[in-house]
C-alpha cells in the first residue's frame, strides 16, 4: 500500500500563511467575483481570486492526470509541511491541475470569512485548500465538485473557520459556504447555492448566503438535500444551527450568514464593501449607493446586499481584471481623494486596519479589492464552446492584481512557466527568477509615488494584455488540427512565452520608472525616450491643501510675491 503525498511538494505554503492572515486580521483576505456565462461578453463562465496575505509569496502548483492502484491513499499534512493529520483514500483516476483549474476547465477559489470561532475543530483532517485541490483532481464539473467535497467533509473531517467558495466550470458557477461544528464534531454544515447564468456575484472575507432553495427530503444517492439546478446543502444545517442556540425560526426564513457568520461594522466595511464596489461599476450606481447605509454600519436601516445582480452589460474578461484592480475610485469611499492617500494619491494603505490616535479615537483603514497584501491573483476563463485544453484559461500573476498585468495559463498545460514555479519565487531573498520579486519591485517604487506613475505602469498592463488578447483569440484556429498530445506541447510552450515576455516587459518598466522619477523629478520624455530636461510637479493639490489647513502659517510665504515667484526662488536653491 502506498501513503504518496497529496502533491510533490504538498499544499502550498502560500496556502499556511493564508491562513494565518485570515486568522490573525478577520475579514482581511482574498476577494472572488463570479459571472455567468449569460453575464459574460463572450458566454464564458469566469471567476476571480486575490489570494490575499502578508509574507508569502505567490506561486504555481501542477499536479498531474493519472490513474491509481486499488487502496492507495493520501497523506494529508498541516498545510503542506506539517506532521501527518490523517489519510484520505484515492479514486482511481485524478485529473490534472494547474493553479486552481483542472484539464476539464472546473475553477475552484475561495475567500475566509471566519464566522464563529467555537466552531473551528482542530481534530478534522481537512483545510479548506486541500479539500478544494482533492475536488479540483476528482471532478469533471461544478456540481459533481461540490458533492465531492461534502462526501469528503462528512468523512474526514474539517479543521478551518468558515470559507465561501467559488465552483466553476464551463456551464455554471457556485458559491459554497462551510464552517465546522466544533471541537469533537467531525464533519461540517454548509451550502452551495447556483448563481443565476444571467448575473454577476463576489465574496470577500463575509458569508454571503443567507435564505436559500430548500427541499424536505435528502437525496438517497448522495445523502444531501438537493433541490435540481438551484442549491445543494447538508442535511442538518438548520437542525445544527437551531442545536446551537444560533437560530429559533422556522426552516423557510433561516440564513446561512446570520446564524454562522453574525455581521459586525468591521466584516461589513472591510469585506462586503468591495462586492458593493464591484456591483457598483456594473448597475445603476443610484440604486447601489442605496446600500451605503449598509457599508457604515447602519444596520437598522438595511442589513444586506443582493447574493447577485443582473449587470447592466455583460462583462468581459479585461472588464473583470480591472475590477480586481479597484480602490473604490469614484465612490464615497475612494481612497485616492484624501489626505491619507499621501502627497501622491497613494491606493494602499499600512496595517493594522485599526489605529487609535492620542485623544483616544479609533479610526480604520478602507480594504479595498486591489491590494499590496496579495500573493497571487487569477482570472479563470471557462469556454464550454472549445476543446478542454485551449477553452479554458487561468490569467494568473504573482502580487497585487492592480500592479501586475494577467498572463495566460492554459488549463490544458502541463508545465509551470518559470517565473511562476515555488523554486523560483522564494520567501525570503529577491530574485530576478521570481514573477512575485519583480512584480513587487515596480509596485513598492510605484505606490508612494502613485499618482506620478500609474499611468506609465497602466499602459505597460495594456500593452501586454491587448497582446495577450490578440494571441488568445487566435489559438482557437492555430490547434484545431493538432491532436491532443500535440496542442498540449503547444499551450505548454505560449503559456512559457507569454510569461517571458511578461517578465522582461516589466524589468524594462522598472528600469525606466528608476530613471524617469529620480531625485522626486520627473524628466521629460516622449513614447518611452527621455527628450532632456524634468518638470517639478511638487504633491497632489488635495495634500497641499491638508498641509496648509493642519500647520497653518508655518509654510505660508510671507512676502508680497506670488506663489510662482517664491517657487522660483525655492527651484533656483
Amino acid at each position: 500500500m502506498k501513503f504518496p503525498l497529496l502533491w510533490k511538494a504538498a499544499a502550498t505554503i502560500a496556502s499556511s500563511l493564508l491562513l494565518l492572515s485570515a486568522n490573525t486580521t478577520d475579514s482581511s483576505a482574498c476577494t472572488n467575483i463570479i459571472v455567468g456565462k449569460k453575464a459574460s461578453a463572450d458566454g464564458s463562465v469566469i471567476c476571480t481570486y486575490n489570494c490575499d496575505g502578508f509574507g508569502f509569496s505567490g506561486s504555481m502548483k501542477y499536479t498531474p492526470a493519472g490513474a491509481h492502484e486499488k487502496g492507495e491513499k493520501i497523506a494529508i499534512r498541516t498545510w503542506g509541511s506539517g506532521p501527518i493529520k490523517g489519510y484520505v483514500d484515492q479514486v482511481d483516476y485524478t485529473y490534472g491541475v494547474i493553479g486552481y483549474i483542472n484539464d476539464h476547465q472546473v475553477s475552484i477559489v475561495e475567500t475566509t470569512f471566519g464566522g464563529r470561532d467555537e466552531l473551528q475543530n482542530p481534530e478534522g483532517i481537512l483545510d479548506y485548500d486541500t479539500m478544494m485541490h482533492l475536488a479540483l483532481e476528482r471532478s469533471a464539473s461544478a456540481r459533481e465538485a461540490i458533492i465531492v467535497m461534502g462526501n469528503l467533509l462528512r468523512d474526514y473531517g474539517y479543521n478551518q473557520t468558515g470559507e465561501t467558495i467559488t465552483v466553476c466550470d464551463k456551464d455554471e458557477a457556485w458559491i459554497f459556504e462551510v464552517i465546522g461544528k466544533g471541537p469533537g464534531r467531525k464533519g461540517a454544515v454548509w451550502v452551495a447555492v447556483r448563481i443565476p447564468d444571467d448575473c454577476i456575484s463576489a465574496h470577500a472575507n463575509i458569508s454571503r448566503i443567507r435564505e436559500f432553495p430548500q427541499t424536505r427530503k435528502a437525496d438517497k444517492a448522495t445523502g444531501f438535500h438537493i433541490v435540481e439546478g438551484e442549491c445543494i446543502y447538508s442535511p442538518d444545517v438548520i437542525s445544527f444551527a437551531r442545536e446551537m442556540g444560533y437560530y429559533s425560526g422556522t426552516d423557510e426564513n433561516f440564513s446561512f450568514r446570520d446564524a454562522y457568520c453574525p455581521i459586525s461594522f468591521e466584516k461589513v466595511r472591510y469585506a462586503d464593501a468591495r462586492v458593493w464596489s464591484f456591483f457598483r461599476h456594473h448597475y445603476d450606481k443610484e440604486t447601489m449607493d442605496s446600500y451605503l447605509p449598509y457599508i457604515n454600519g447602519e444596520f437598522d436601516k438595511c442589513d444586506h446586499l443582493p447574493l447577485y445582480i443582473k449587470p447592466d452589460k455583460p462583462l468581459s474578461v479585461r472588464d473583470v481584471m480591472e475590477d480586481m484592480r479597484d480602490h473604490y475610485e469614484g465612490t464615497p469611499l475612494d481612497m485616492t481623494a484624501d489626505m491619507s492617500a499621501g502627497p501622491w494619491g497613494m491606493p494602499v494603505r499600512p496595517r493594522p486596519m485599526n489605529y487609535t490616535t492620542s485623544n483616544g479615537n479609533t479610526y480604520f483603514m478602507e480594504r479595498p479589492i486591489g491590494t499590496q497584501q496579495s500573493g497571487f491573483t487569477l482570472v479563470s476563463q471557462l469556454r464550454g464552446w472549445l476543446p478542454d485544453p485551449v477553452g479554458g484559461i487561468m490569467y494568473f500573476n504573482c502580487d497585487d492584481a492592480s500592479m501586475v498585468a494577467y498572463v495566460p495559463v492554459f488549463c490544458g498545460a502541463t508545465e509551470v512557466p518559470e517565473a511562476f514555479r515555488s523554486e523560483n519565487n522564494p520567501h525570503n531573498e529577491f530574485s530576478w527568477k521570481s514573477a512575485f520579486w519583480v512584480n513587487n519591485l515596480v509596485a513598492n517604487m510605484v505606490y508612494p509615488r502613485y499618482s506620478q506613475m500609474k499611468d506609465d505602469l497602466k499602459k505597460a498592463q495594456k500593452q501586454l494584455e491587448d497582446y495577450y488578447a490578440e494571441e488568445v483569440a487566435a489559438l482557437p484556429d492555430a490547434v484545431k488540427d493538432m491532436t491532443r498530445r500535440e496542442m498540449v506541447s503547444f499551450l505548454n510552450g505560449k503559456s512559457a512565452q507569454y510569461t517571458r515576455r511578461m517578465m522582461e516587459r516589466w524589468e524594462e518598466l522598472f528600469r525606466f520608472l528608476v530613471v524617469k522619477f529620480n531625485d522626486q523629478v520627473v524628466r521629460n520624455e516622449k513614447d518611452g525616450v527621455f527628450t532632456g530636461g524634468y518638470t517639478t510637479p511638487g504633491y497632489d493639490p488635495v495634500f497641499n491643501e491638508a498641509i496648509g489647513s493642519s500647520t497653518g502659517d508655518r509654510y505660508r510665504v510671507k512676502t508680497e510675491s506670488s506663489a510662482a515667484e517664491a517657487n522660483a526662488q525655492t527651484n533656483a536653491l
